[in-house]
């Protein structure tokens, strides 16, 4: 499987609104960064969909290694 490319070094902070339905890029081409924005049409890759089960601010992973995804789980820090 291809690896993703790394869009940042460290999470980004994101307000996530209850019930609310989030597309995460995992290919790391989105430009709109966490969030996909169909830049992975063509490729092995897929958004990561999932619905905020409360509101909260929350590290997004950006380097695309967690394995907690869409969440940063410190992966980051081995890059």
């Amino acid at each position: 499987m291809k690896q993703p490319k790394v869009a940042g070094k460290a999470p980004q902070m994101e307000n996530l609104e209850k019930d609310k339905t989030y597309a995460w890029c995992t290919c790391g081409n989105s430009e709109n960064q966490p969030w996909c924005n169909g830049a992975h049409q063509g490729s092995e890759f897929s958004p990561k969909v999932f619905k905020a089960e409360e509101s909260k601010k929350a590290a997004i992973c950006l380097c695309k290694q967690t394995k907690n995804p869409p969440y940063c789980d410190g992966s980051h820090v081995g890059l």
